[in-house]
Parts: C-alpha cells; structure tokens; sequence
C-alpha cells in the first residue's frame, strides 16, 4: 500500500478512474447488445436511431479513455457492418 500523500491520492484517483471506466464500459456493452437483439430479430423501426445512440457512446467512452480509440472504431465498423447486413 502508498505511504506518501502523493502516492495515496495517486490511488484514490485510480480507484474513481476504474469505477467510470467500468461504468462507461458496461454502457457500451449494454447498448451493443440491444442492437445486436434487434438485427436478430430483424426490426428495423427505431434501429438507426439505436446505432446512432451506440456510435455516439462508443465515440464517448474512447474519447474519455474507457477504451482505446482503435476498438472504439473496430466496434463501430463491426455493428454498422452488422446492421447494414440487414439493409442488403
């Protein structure tokens, strides 16, 4: 464990950092899997709205630094793939 001052506020601001990160993550998986359900399902009312809502949060998260920018965009590529499949 920390000892110095500096080093335990270091850890206090990682413990915080981790539960955002962990909350934004699960966001972002939660809404993945709604619009997955939806292409299984194959309703297309209100799915483009949806895969907006899931870019914009994806989008979010990697610019707060939940997740990295290159899976933030491999995730986005995969579900517009995903929901175009659909269009096709």
């Amino acid at each position: 464990m920390a000892n110095h001052a500096s080093a335990l506020k270091r850890a206090r601001q990682n413990e915080d950092r981790k539960l955002r990160n962990r909350i934004t993550k699960t966001q972002v998986k939660h809404l993945l899997k709604t619009v997955r359900q939806e292409v299984a399902a194959k309703s297309t009312d209100g799915l483009p709205s949806k895969l907006n809502a899931a870019k914009s949060l994806i989008d979010k998260a990697a610019k707060k630094g939940a997740i990295h920018r290159k899976t933030a965009a491999r995730k986005i590529s995969r579900l517009a793939k995903l929901v175009n499949t659909l269009k096709a």
